[in-house]
This record gives structure tokens, sequence and C-alpha cells, in this order.
């Protein structure tokens, strides 16, 4: 069974302010082509643009419409570190060879993005202004510090911003103990990201359908054969790219990450004694609290801020009402706010807070598991999975490739998961009260 990519009564601000959408086809027949990516985000977009440069026939095929899933609901804050807080982490993790590989590529991250933007001329109101993230405890403060430094070895050009009032200064953020400023960070709007991808891929070549629901994947002798929409497609490769949107059409990857669902909320126009002193340097702002807050200030005085929320059994999704209180003691000129815009999106955590490449034989290909910070990642994983299909050796990647692997107990991690929503909010705010 596919997850939803909708929500009822939601209102998702990047579609009031995206402008056109690129003009898509429908899957009506049958036909061949040499590689199929299943899902039209920023992975699979990107993978199509490499691709049809190299001048495979390539075709897209997205579900909904372009951008209805997690790309185009995104807090669109382009974050290049890693989830995991210390390198030697990492480097257990996948051993020293990638882990220098993975450390350069997720450093650069940023960058890669904004020079990919630059190259094909794409509009999606970016900047890189930089990414504050805010130190919510003197324990993670400390902790902070440490894991700049060691990152800073690797080249990722941290700054420690030492006090309250600095972070106060630089983003109008209060109760804050200190942070991290990566000079590389920075934004876009995720929707025209994803409407200026499939501009490019389609003008390379690549065709690109929507409301193309793949329903079966069979896969034997180097050759696939994709239902969409009762139609076969037959294609040499195919490329999965659905992320946290992924169901059985490869065994046991809808269960090899933990699903969250994240939320966002968008002011109205705000006056300019609310907005006055809010991220007035055009930085982008998250913390390090169990329950996270990120934010970001738009060129017409609006502000959208976000958290982590969650699926009702209606087919809402909750958690504003905390989200409202919460950016009301974080910048208080926005307690009586008008939140005109409320979405939810979806995202993939694995196991090891790591991104997944796995293969499954007979060009079959997977990329997923951006841990929060997928407007960056999930570029790089879709030029990753296009340089593989093209003949790329395992070890120049930045990912290892390996099988796909089911999180034990899924089910009760998850419930574990909406249960902890419950406590970590009081628990955050008994150490920033502490000074913890």
């Amino acid at each position: 069974m596919s997850v939803s990519k909708t929500f009822k009564d939601e209102n998702v601000y990047w579609r009031d302010t995206s402008g056109r959408a690129p003009t898509s086809s429908l899957v009506n027949e049958g036909f061949a082509c040499d590689v199929a990516i299943v899902g039209g985000g920023f992975t699979g977009l990107r993978a199509a643009i490499e691709l049809a440069e190299a001048g495979v026939d390539v075709a897209v095929y997205e579900g909904g419409e372009l951008g209805e899933g997690a790309s185009g609901r995104s807090g669109g804050q382009v974050n290049p570190m890693l989830t995991i807080g210390k390198p030697v982490d990492v480097m257990r993790a996948i051993g020293r060879g990638y882990f220098e590989r993975l450390a350069e590529t997720a450093l650069n991250s940023a960058d890669e993005l904004f020079g990919t933007l630059k190259k094909y001329d794409i509009k999606c109101h970016q900047r890189q202004k930089g990414w504050v993230r805010a130190n919510h405890s003197a324990v993670a403060g400390k902790e902070a510090r440490l894991n700049a430094k060691a990152w800073n070895r690797f080249g990722a050009g941290l700054e420690v911003l030492g006090s309250g009032a600095d972070v106060a200064e630089m983003t109008g953020a209060q109760g804050y103990h200190s942070a991290v400023h990566c000079l590389s960070g920075g934004a876009i709007h995720p929707l025209r990201l994803v409407y200026g991808l499939a501009d490019v891929a389609m003008a390379k070549g690549a065709k690109i359908f929507t409301k193309a629901k793949v329903s079966s994947l069979e896969s034997r002798n180097d050759q696939s054969t994709l239902t969409v929409n009762g139609h076969k497609i037959r294609a040499k490769f195919v490329v999965l790219a659905t992320n946290a949107y992924a169901d059985n059409l490869l065994t046991g990857l809808k269960r090899s990450f933990l699903p969250l669902t994240p939320i966002q909320m968008a002011t109205g126009k705000l006056t300019e004694q609310q907005i006055k002193g809010i991220l007035p340097r055009n930085h982008t702002i998250s913390d390090t609290r169990r329950l996270i807050m990120y934010a970001r200030r738009e060129p017409n005085n609006r502000i959208v801020f976000g958290g982590m929320g969650y699926r009702t059994p209606w087919g809402t999704v909750g958690g504003f009402q905390w989200m409202q209180q919460d950016v009301a003691r974080i910048f208080p000129s926005l307690k009586l706010a008008n939140w005109q815009f409320k979405w939810g999106g979806r995202i993939a955590v694995t196991d090891d807070r790591l991104p997944h490449l796995h293969e499954a034989g007979n060009g079959v290909i997977a990329g997923l598991g951006y841990n929060g910070r997928g407007v960056a990642m999930s570029m790089v994983m879709g030029r990753v999975l296009a340089q593989r299909v093209l003949g790329a050796k395992p070890l120049d990647l930045p990912f290892p490739i390996t099988m796909v692997k089911p999180i034990t107990f899924q089910r009760t991690q998850m419930l574990g998961s909406a249960v902890a929503m419950g406590w970590m909010p009081f628990k955050d705010m008994q150490e920033m009260k502490k000074g913890a």
C-alpha cells in the first residue's frame, strides 16, 4: 500500500509562490527505455539530468504531480552537514575509505547544489548566506564545539558563536546557549527547484510522466518490466528515487527506514515591527533539541517555521499547536502572527543516520535516507545513482553499496517515536531553563 503524499486541510506555501509547473506527459501506452526512474523529486530529477546529458534514453515516473511529495514540501534549507555529530562515528559505520569520500561529499554538498543551480541557470529564490545551528543547553554547546573542531579538520569551515547573545544578534532567536555557524549553508524555494530541474531534464531529452503510479516491478536477466497505469514499460536499469514514499516495488525497502513527519507553517506578510531583527542577514536556523525547530525568512516579509509533527488516523497532520507556542518563545514578535499556511511532509531516517545506496541485481538501484538533510544530499544521491548506472565503480562512489536491510521492529520503533514526541518538548524546556 502506498503512502498518501497529501494531507487533508493543508495549505502549502510553496505552491502559492511556485510559478508555472512544467508540462509533463501522461502514460497512455507501453514502451521501452534505457533507464526508468521512479520518483520525480530532487533525487530522480537530478539523476535524469545526469543520464540525459550522457545520451541515455531516460524516463521519470512520478505517481502524483511534480513536487507533490517530500521535495516540494520541505523546509528548503540547504544544510551540508551529516546528522551524525562526530567524524569518528561515521568512520566506524562505513570504514575509513568511504568516510573520506563521504565526508568530502557531504561537506561540499551545499556548494555542489548552488553550483548546479548556476550551471543550469535554475532560478529558485536561492541564497547561500549561511546556516546557524543553535545549541539549546550547555551540554549541547560543549558537544557542538568539539564536533565543530573535529569536522573543521576535514575542511568544514564551521564557526562557533560562543554565547546566547551572539545567537540573538545574528538571528533574533531567544533562549539559546550558543551556536555553530555553517557558512556554506543556505536556502532555496523547494518547489521552484523541482520545476527547474524538470525543465532542465526535459531540455536534455528526458521524458517526465506525472500521475504515473508504478504498481509493479519485475526484474530478470538484466531486464525490468514496470507496470505504470496498467501499461508495461521495459527498461535496462531502474532507479528507485522515492525516499520516504518507498512502497513494495523492492522487497524490504519501505521497512529500511523510519518515516517521520516534518511540518511547516508560514506567516502572512508581516509588518516591519514584527519581522525586525528576525534572521536579518538571511541566514537559516535550526537547533539541537530533540524536537527541533527550523526557520527561514522570505523576501516578501514572511517567516517559514518548521519542526516535527505527526500523521493522524484521519488523514490530517498534527503538531501545529505546540509549534505556535514554540515560535512565540523563540521569536516573541511573532506571538500574534497570522500563520496563513500549514502543511506536512515525510522524511526517511535510517538506523545509522547515513544515506543508503542499494543494489538489488538485474539493474535495479535505489538511493534514500537523507535524515533531514534532504535538499543538499538528495541532489548528491541523484548524481551518484546516475554515475553508477553509467558504470562508475563502487570504490569511486561516496556511499557504500549495500543490500536492503529492514529495521528490526520498525513498527514498534515508529510507535515509540510517536510516544516520545509527547515528552520531548518538556525535556528540552527543562534543559533550556536549567542551562544544562
